[in-house]
């Protein structure tokens, strides 16, 4: 029966992935023919994005780029805001509420708050906007906007879910991509992410073979490193260190668009997990409070509710949870790890930094302030 309803969906959303595929293709060749205008900016820019819906770990590779250049350039990072109320061109304040900026934009402020965090779903005019406002601006880092063909970045990475690989997945709305394999064309950068941590290189060997990357690519491989869980509403409570992880029964909700890394994790290192999951970027409503505490209270102690980071910024207004539930329920935070060689973290390193030092905009401000 499973294996009668596969095939019936594939016949049924067959021809409609054929429209979409047509309609994709029609545009990148407009792109590509200069027929319509992908605008170049006199500052560095770096897209981080991918070719299917979410999951691939955007903004946690965003947040890497941040740490790794934050205390050389003055970094701004420019997201459309998915999901916020708001319109145009905002910037993004540690206090807000996740209904002005996005859960991503405000999880990313309040991690970095030395950074310059934006929203606006023009990207072209929320760049001209940044570049206005911070003269002295180095680096913008665009979120997800590989897809974004208004703007035409000077370095572009793309990332790849090792647990959903590009290679073996469909067009929507038969499979995940947004685009073509192909368009991976564009990319300079490639990286496989959420890979196991001890990667194996029959593994690797496979997935650089599978990748097809270009002469002119690299390609990398990260994987998450998960930290000690963080209490989502008394500051003042101490965090839960991972290796204490196996001693409490776990409550997990998440609100992904792939949840199979997060889950894993938490199946391999807690006691006991039962997993509650909910679409990307959920606003949680009473119902879904209610079967959190209900799912609790039916999980033997010592037992935890944990989310995600991106779920913890949502929470903080929530008026739902039970003052007791408060006390109980965490965040697990991460950071991108990168994996290989020395020498292969060496040269990502150096792809990124050298891109913005050989930036026009950049190059321009050094000689301006040493000449004469």
């Amino acid at each position: 029966m499973r294996e009668f309803v596969k095939i019936l969906k594939i016949l049924c959303l067959f021809p409609l992935m054929l429209i979409y595929r047509s309609v994709v293709t029609f545009r990148n060749f407009l792109y590509d023919s200069k027929i319509l205008k992908s605008h170049e900016f006199d500052m560095p820019i770096i897209s981080v994005g991918n070719i299917s819906v979410g999951g691939s770990g955007k903004t946690p590779h965003t947040e890497f780029l941040i740490e790794m250049l934050q205390d050389e350039y003055q970094v701004a990072v420019l997201s459309r805001g998915y999901k916020r109320k708001t319109r145009g061109f905002r910037l993004v304040e540690a206090d807000d509420s996740f209904l002005l900026s996005g859960d991503e934009p405000l999880q990313i402020k309040q991690k970095f708050p030395n950074a310059i965090v934006a929203v606006c779903e023009n990207r072209v005019k929320g760049i001209s906007q940044l570049m206005s406002k911070f003269p002295d601006l180095k680096l913008i880092i665009l979120d997800d906007a590989f897809q974004h063909r208004r703007v035409k970045p000077g370095l572009s990475i793309l990332l790849n879910n090792f647990n959903h690989p590009i290679n073996k997945d469909f067009l929507l709305p038969l499979g995940y991509l947004r685009e073509p394999r192909s368009s991976a064309y564009r990319a300079h950068i490639v990286v496989f992410t959420k890979c196991p941590n001890k990667l194996k290189p029959i593994e690797k060997r496979i997935l650089i073979k599978e990748s097809e990357v270009y002469p002119y690519q690299y390609l990398f491989f990260t994987t998450y490193n998960y930290l000690d869980l963080k209490p989502v509403f008394n500051e003042d409570k101490k965090t839960i260190p991972i290796s204490d992880l196996k001693k409490y029964n776990v409550v997990l909700f998440s609100g992904l668009a792939k949840h199979t890394s997060l889950y894993n994790f938490f199946k391999e290192n807690s006691k006991s997990v039962k997993h509650i999951k909910f679409p990307d970027h959920h606003n949680f409503k009473k119902r879904d409070i209610i079967k959190i505490e209900k799912e609790f209270k039916n999980t033997k102690e010592p037992s935890i509710i944990v989310t995600t980071e991106k779920d913890a910024v949502k929470l903080k207004d929530n008026k739902y949870f039970a003052e007791e539930t408060k006390k109980m329920l965490y965040c697990a935070p991460i950071k991108v790890e990168q994996l290989g060689s020395e020498e292969d973290i060496k040269q990502f390193n150096n792809q990124i930094f050298s891109y913005v030092r050989n930036n026009k905009r950049y190059c321009k401000l050094y000689k301006n302030a040493y000449s004469g």
